[in-house]
């Protein structure tokens, strides 16, 4: 389970925006993940509180948004979700696309209250 060590990254990064920022306290963080990313939203969240054991993220919930995988036909030029039609073009068949999103891993937002 590789998100556990991407999550640890994740709160150093947090830490320090929250040291540079002089924050009093983070409520929320807000992630967004691709849904063609290498990252499992059920496995990060599983692995959130051991990761942030500790840390000024010890009390916060983690909201995670999934991104759509999709993609642009170079046939038709459609836009369809890659996973949703198995990496065919819903409109023409053809399995020839540019890929537009859903590889990301962000973190979108840092709530402080």
């Amino acid at each position: 389970m590789h998100e556990l060590g991407v999550v640890l990254e994740v709160v150093k990064t947090v830490e320090k925006i929250y040291e540079e920022r002089h924050l009093s306290k983070i409520d929320t963080l807000v992630l967004q993940i691709g849904e063609l990313s290498s990252m499992i939203p059920k496995y990060v969240e599983a692995c959130y509180p051991a990761a942030v054991d500790g840390t000024v993220l010890e009390n916060t919930h983690l909201v995670i948004e999934v991104l759509p995988g999709n993609g642009f036909c170079t046939s038709c030029k459609k836009v369809f979700n890659v996973l949703q039609n198995k990496g065919k073009c819903p409109c023409c068949g053809t399995n020839k696309f540019d890929l537009l999103g859903g590889r990301e891993f962000f973190i979108k937002e840092i709530v402080a209250c």
